[in-house]
């Protein structure tokens, strides 16, 4: 195998790859990136047997073949490279010798022929989204995902396909954030599928821009695919919770309150908390808001908001970072905060398909 090519192209492709790649103690090739070279482009192309990323990129091929190299050494040489153009010779003993100005390089490579083949895939559903608006959807919603690993179907993330229709869940069981949007179409069969919240993370670092993504759903796994990548994920098994349960019917009270002055009264005000102290007070009184926060160990704290109630005063108190999470994640200007009263859930509501249900925390 025998090709040249741009340095910053090459670049760029390896960053798309780079972060799937496997524990070299597992087995040796899945801490390889697979390189084909033929018909004038390479492809690389990185595993860790749950996900599997693919890209490629024009080059001048002077002698097809394909061979694996050691993806992180691979990745910091071309870093720390500035000439403008890479060359790569392989030979029979997969040995890569490679050259960019004046460097010379030499990387012990293994053969492509044992590397983890792709699965077998047949779609069931798919959907065609814009790149930035997948990308909103899934930064809105996935710091809501669990940790818990006994609880498996909560660490990933609900993709929900209906007509005409997309909703993206997360839950904790603690909270919940949802995004519905309308997608550009769907095809095939309606359903769920459980995406794992690290392939939600990854494909949301590659998409960028008005391009069209794909996302094919099958009975096992899930495939998105780009103008510049070929991303798939293994889905997880079991569940996903009726999470439309925990939505109240109706709400007693909505309040309208700007996202951005709202999140930076309860950060500062958590400055006093200590780790025995995780809760703030919502303190609602005729167009006012009051955020109130103290610990015994630190001292205490208070920050007002004008804001348009004129109903009876009340207090609500919430984990500190679960109530900020979402104003953080949201790209909206106020949100609508719906509540019945401060011991059954609180919704908080933007209008453009998020909606996010926390409960309250009943002081001792």
């Amino acid at each position: 195998m025998k090709f040249n090519v741009n340095r910053e192209k090459l670049q760029k492709a390896l960053s798309r790859v780079g972060s799937i790649v496997g524990a070299r103690s597992m087995l040796p090739l899945i801490g390889n990136v697979l390189i084909e070279a033929r018909d004038g482009r390479i492809s690389l192309t990185t595993t860790d047997l749950e996900l599997r990323m693919s890209t490629s990129i024009e080059a001048e091929v002077t002698e097809e073949g394909r061979s694996t190299a050691p993806a992180r050494k691979l990745i910091s040489l071309v870093n720390s490279f500035s000439a403008p153009e890479v060359q790569f010779e392989v030979n029979e003993q997969e040995h890569f010798r490679i050259v960019c100005g004046s460097g010379r390089f030499k990387l012990l490579g293994l053969p492509a022929d044992d590397y983890p083949e792709e699965a077998e895939f047949t779609s069931v559903r798919e959907v065609k989204i814009k790149e930035c608006d997948f990308k909103r959807m899934i930064g809105s919603i996935s710091y809501a995902v669990g940790a818990d690993d006994s609880r498996k179907a909560l660490t990933g993330v609900l993709f929900s396909v209906t007509e005409n229709n997309l909703t993206l869940v997360a839950t904790d069981s603690k909270r919940m954030a949802m995004q519905e949007y309308v997608p550009e179409s769907v095809t095939g069969e309606f359903g769920d599928a459980i995406i794992p919240l690290k392939a939600m993370t990854e494909v949301r670092r590659l998409m960028e821009g008005e391009r069209i993504l794909t996302i094919s759903v099958g009975e096992k796994q899930c495939l998105f695919t780009s103008e510049d990548f070929v991303f798939g994920t293994k889905l997880i098994d079991g569940s996903y919770p009726n999470y439309r349960l925990v939505i109240p019917k109706s709400f007693k009270q909505e309040i309208e309150l700007p996202c951005s002055v709202f999140r930076s009264k309860i950060e500062t005000v958590s400055l006093v908390l200590s780790e025995n102290s995780s809760y703030v007070v919502l303190k609602f009184e005729a167009n006012q808001l009051s955020v109130i926060a103290s610990s015994a160990e630190v001292g205490e704290g208070c920050d007002t908001m004008e804001i348009a109630y004129s109903g009876e005063p009340f207090e609500v108190s919430f984990n500190t970072v679960f109530l900020a999470d979402p104003l953080r994640n949201i790209d909206a200007e106020s949100v609508r905060f719906k509540i019945n009263d401060p011991l059954n859930p609180v919704a908080m509501e933007t209008g453009d398909g998020f909606l996010y249900v926390i409960m309250p925390i009943r002081k001792k």
